[in-house]
């Protein structure tokens, strides 16, 4: 049976290069960097210099701008928990959007709990937030704006730089979380505007369990792990060094063939795109049609449930998704889509398929040869489609 990886937007495989990188700090330079002897300088060299490349690939100003963490959802609760905590003589108000990751959109319910408000941004039918509206949020206690660079379910790519040329009139932390975006469009903390960044390494063909949130030189952030003096003080615990190296290896490959991947994604993207929506009656493209991550294609099925069709597409040796895979236990519709104004059964029907650099057109035939089978299978099923009365949702009709 064919396998058909298509979830590039939960993980990646790790590259083939980035895990040649890694192999010694697991047997040979084992050392703790933070010790003074011969295997420890070894290992801090290492971290050093995988310091200096992050920097390097992310344009920092600084490698000491660059904090390893243990993940993207770590590097987002740092952010903003430590500006939080640490500018809470300044103000106390907090601003993002209604389509986050849970990873920030989580952690600011979890500040409201500790007495900060939290303006949550609406955004229109394709996902994008209205700068206009971020301006008429501000007040004279917003302390930060945590605004994600594009979308994880819809790929919807946020106007990151127009947002950040409002706040710095304003003198306002902003915070972006581009774990999405890194190594699929080009991320440039000095072109974006942002003084705090956010990204995962297994996003991009690194390994798991390693991430990294870039702080601007004097920000002051309240750690959120205590502990050992790691990270200049940022983050305690023995750094995953082998993590480490991979991630900055990976980077810098991600960076040095964007060009031409993210030009083969997006045709693919399109190709795929368009096929679904000529083929299907009752679906819709969720997200921007153009202003969206090369490698991701979102659909709404009416009449379906997104479950049943990720279960069949698995036994055709598809794999898929119905959106976040951190909410993928979840029976609640995605809070991205109803936030885009889509309604509860429609939302239920969601489709999520991810591309990545292995990714072919002759998978891409495939998925669009089984894929209709799948559909009309579960909407022989449905009384609603089959009833000649059935009511379309006057909110988010679909394509006919």
């Amino acid at each position: 049976m064919k396998r058909i990886y298509l979830d590039h937007a939960a993980t990646t495989p790790v590259d083939p290069e980035v895990l040649e990188a890694m192999l010694p700090y697991y047997v040979e330079s084992f050392g703790n960097p933070s010790s003074i002897h011969s295997f420890g300088r070894e290992t801090r060299k290492a971290l050093d210099q995988a310091r200096a490349t992050v920097a390097k690939e992310i344009g920092a100003a600084e490698p000491s701008e660059i904090i390893f963490t243990g993940s993207g959802s770590e590097s987002d609760n740092m952010a903003i928990k430590g500006v939080a905590l640490s500018y809470r003589e300044k103000g106390d108000h907090i601003i993002t959007s209604a389509i986050e990751h849970h990873a920030v959109f989580d952690t600011c319910k979890f500040l409201e709990k500790q007495g900060f408000k939290v303006t949550y941004l609406p955004v229109n039918g394709e996902g994008l937030v209205n700068p206009a509206d971020l301006k008429q949020a501000l007040t004279d206690k917003t302390i930060l704006v945590t605004i994600m660079h594009a979308n994880n379910e819809v790929g919807t790519i946020q106007p990151i730089a127009e947002i950040a040329k409002i706040l710095k009139e304003r003198k306002i932390l902003f915070h972006t979380d581009a774990v999405q975006t890194t190594g699929s469009i080009p991320v440039d903390v000095h072109e974006l505007g942002v003084d705090l960044l956010s990204l995962a390494a297994h996003k991009f063909y690194g390994p798991k369990g390693v991430g990294v949130l870039y702080a601007r030189k004097g920000i002051r952030l309240t750690p959120v792990i205590h502990g050992g003096a790691q990270e200049r003080n940022r983050r305690a615990g023995t750094e995953n060094i082998a993590g480490i190296v991979g991630l900055a290896k990976a980077l810098e490959l991600a960076n040095q063939k964007l060009p031409e991947t993210s030009k083969s994604l997006t045709e693919l993207r399109d190709y795929l795109i368009d096929n679904v929506l000529q083929k299907f009656e009752y679906v819709r493209l969720n997200g921007h049609r153009t202003r969206r991550l090369p490698g991701n294609a979102n659909f709404s099925f009416e009449f379906i449930e997104g479950e049943s069709l990720l279960l069949n597409l698995d036994l055709k040796g598809i794999a898929a998704s119905s959106g976040s895979a951190c909410t993928s236990g979840s029976l609640e519709p995605s809070h991205v889509l109803l936030g885009m104004g889509i309604c509860h059964e429609i939302a239920h029907g969601s489709l999520r398929l991810t591309l990545g650099k292995s990714t072919t057109k002759e998978e891409i035939d495939y998925v669009l040869e089984v894929l209709p089978e799948i559909v009309n299978k579960l909407r022989a099923m449905s009384p609603l489609y089959n009833n000649p009365q059935r009511k379309e949702c006057a909110s988010c009709t679909l394509t006919k």
